[in-house]
């Protein structure tokens, strides 16, 4: 350990000679603030503005009108901006440190984009204005299009789906609309083992029976297993590439030409798409249809269940099944197609299934990617692929003698180990995880994916500089040492220097208790 890292560390309280479980008169800890819930500070009479008496006026709501107080909390402006002040220093966030969670592509959002979507007449347009007058927003909306189609190789795109796992059910509910079209009512769809769980959950949702298809020890999927599995029963396959393993699948161009040969589809999901964007057009590589994450490759916010975008990119026999609505050219300007109506006088031989959600897709979304796309240009996409790639392989280099990889030879945009290396310590990956929240950093995804034991999967970008990613791999060196070594108080209970010590997680989903109470047990409320 360097000089300088010697100081900073004697500094953290780690190491000097406060108890780690000093308890202090206020409850607070240093500028850690301890205070209840916001519902709970409430005082009768408090408020933050003044508003004029509401006249009294006969009610209209029959039996509906409300009988008491609507139960919100009466708080002075300096409580509130405290509170959440306070609130916003307890999470950790992109801005704060490097977020390693694997499969998640939590980037850096350049501020850029930010500043573009606060534009008058982006920040404040409507989805029911005259179409007249939002020509420029449809254009921006075209214009993604046609990005995710030339970057795709895929000619056809559905721009509205809210995210991720509403892209999925876009793309196979146009597959199930193919297949009917033609009278061709198939059953199963095939899911790789290491598959998100969104998958087998979409598949199920459209009404198909989930056949799941083994990996090879190498984490890619078995093409033999795949091929015996295919008949005319098999709707499509849903696979993602690069998977879950952080691996490219390298035999892919060989699992659409077996999907294809039995006439399924090959459904690709595309939440790893900023491995390979810029470098990779899924199409050349026989892909139907797949789903982009606009709030993961192109850098828009991401976090908190949203705000997200998933446009699905379809191959030309797919793109008439595409929902509605969508942008087309006129002699009178840009306009969208919204109703069966207008498909059939667009005369494009649409057959559209209806439509994925109230309006036009997540516009503020849409401007943030176009930022982000004409910011880098097509050499900085492919940077953002390459440079993602290589800081996942620079963690895998540098940690792969203290930490044991799931897999041999480089990753993709990921890398995953496994908890042999913890064999014999009495520590547990979860203790592991914790352990790093006291160091500063949040977690790395772990169990997941389910076919590696312990899983640790860690993605640190392509917005991550060398520095900020050698604290983090010292950080798990040592950390991997202390376990060696048999430090396990340091693990066994961790986090210690949190807000909250270690939660039942389980419990707290299945019986989550949302107000605290002065009858509940001191440690629960730990």
């Amino acid at each position: 350990m360097s000089a300088r890292s010697q100081a900073h560390s004697a500094g953290r309280g780690v190491d000097n000679d406060a108890p780690e479980t000093m308890t202090t008169h206020s409850g607070h800890r240093g500028l850690q603030m301890e205070e209840p819930l916001i519902f709970e500070m409430g005082s009768t009479g408090r408020t933050g503005v003044d508003l004029p008496p509401v006249p009294e006026v006969a009610s209209k709501l029959g039996g509906l009108a409300r009988q008491g107080e609507i139960g919100l909390p009466a708080l002075s402006e300096p409580q509130v901006v405290r509170h959440y002040v306070r609130v916003s220093q307890k999470n950790y966030a992109i801005d704060a440190g490097l977020y390693p969670l694997g499969s998640c592509t939590m980037k850096h959002n350049p501020r850029l984009n930010e500043k573009v979507a606060r534009l008058p007449g982006f920040s404040d347009v409507h989805p029911l204005q005259p179409q007249s007058t939002v020509q420029g927003a449809l254009e921006v909306i075209d214009t993604v299009a046609h990005w995710l189609i030339t970057l795709t190789g895929l000619p056809g795109v559905a721009m509205s789906p809210a995210a991720g796992a509403h892209g999925e059910l876009t793309g196979m509910m146009a597959i199930r609309a193919a297949h009917e079209a033609r009278g061709d009512a198939r059953k199963r769809i095939l899911v790789p083992d290491s598959a998100h769980g969104t998958n087998p959950a979409t598949a199920v949702l459209c009404g198909y029976q989930v056949d799941p298809v083994p990996s090879l020890a190498n984490g890619r999927i078995d093409l033999e297993a795949l091929k015996a599995k295919l008949d005319d029963d098999v709707a499509a396959i849903m696979l993602t590439n690069p998977n879950t393993c952080g691996l490219f699948e390298d035999q892919i161009i060989e699992v659409a030409e077996a999907i294809h040969a039995v006439g399924a589809y090959f459904y690709c999901d595309g939440a790893n798409f900023n491995a390979i964007v810029g470098k990779v057009r899924p199409g050349d590589l026989g892909i139907d249809v797949m789903h982009l994450n606009l709030h993961k490759t192109f850098s828009t916010p991401h976090g908190g269940g949203g705000p997200g975008s998933g446009p699905v990119v379809m191959s030309a026999e797919l793109t008439p099944f595409a929902p509605l609505p969508y942008v087309v050219k006129g002699a009178d300007g840009l306009r969208l197609v919204e109703t069966e109506a207008d498909q059939a006088a667009a005369g494009d031989g649409g057959q559209a299934y209806g439509r994925m959600r109230s309006f036009h897709g997540q516009m503020g979304m849409f401007v943030r990617a176009l930022a982000f796309m004409m910011s880098h240009g097509a050499d900085g996409l492919r940077l953002v692929a390459e440079d993602s790639v290589l800081n996942a392989n620079y963690v895998l280099a540098r940690l792969k003698d203290v930490m044991t990889p799931a897999y041999r030879g480089p990753c993709m945009h990921e890398v995953l180990f496994d908890d042999s290396f913890l064999k014999d310590t009495g520590v547990t990956t979860l203790d592991f995880s914790k352990a790093m929240i006291d160091e500063g950093f949040h977690p790395m995804t772990v169990y997941f994916p389910l076919i590696v034991h312990g899983a640790m999967l860690t993605e640190p970008t392509e917005s991550e500089s060398k520095e900020s990613m050698d604290v983090f791999i010292d950080t798990l060196r040592g950390l991997a040492a202390d376990a060696k070594a048999g430090d396990t108080a340091r693990f066994i209970g961790a986090p210690y220097l949190a807000p909250r010590r270690r939660l039942d997680e389980t419990q707290a989903a299945r019986k989550p208790r949302l107000r605290w109470t002065p009858e509940a047990p001191a440690e629960a409320a730990e």
